[in-house]
């Protein structure tokens, strides 16, 4: 069984920094696509962030890139969202994900999610 544990989230102002992890627990983590996804009340879950599971290259939602930075650590089982110059649209639920595919965008393809965890931004 996988499981995935987020942590990182908070409160913060516009223009702050905020990093998210996610532990993950199981199978051989390398072997698994991983991906950033939020949420927010009443809106589709929608893709933030992935990185490949061979190679760690990434893919970004357009309003993220060039702000937020997704990275993985095989030897720690864990990735991580950087996110840089934060703005109050940000302001979601995170859910970090695995897939057994090379890297997905799309959250149905995902097979695995974490509980979440709130990033709040005020202005």
């Amino acid at each position: 069984q996988v499981q995935l544990v987020e942590s990182g989230g908070g409160l913060v102002q516009a223009g702050d920094s905020l990093t998210l992890s996610c532990a993950v627990s199981g199978r051989i983590f390398s072997s698994y696509g991983m991906g950033w996804f939020r949420q927010t009340p009443g809106k589709e879950r929608e893709f933030v962030a992935a990185i490949k599971r061979s190679d760690g290259n990434t893919l970004y939602a357009d309003s993220v890139k060039g702000r937020f930075t997704m990275s993985r650590d095989n030897a720690k089982n864990t990735v991580y969202l950087q996110m840089n110059s934060l703005k109050p649209e940000d302001t979601a639920v995170y859910y970090c994900a695995a897939t057994h595919r090379l890297v997905s965008v799309a959250k149905n393809e995902y097979d695995y999610w974490g509980q979440g965890t709130q990033v709040t931004v005020s202005s």
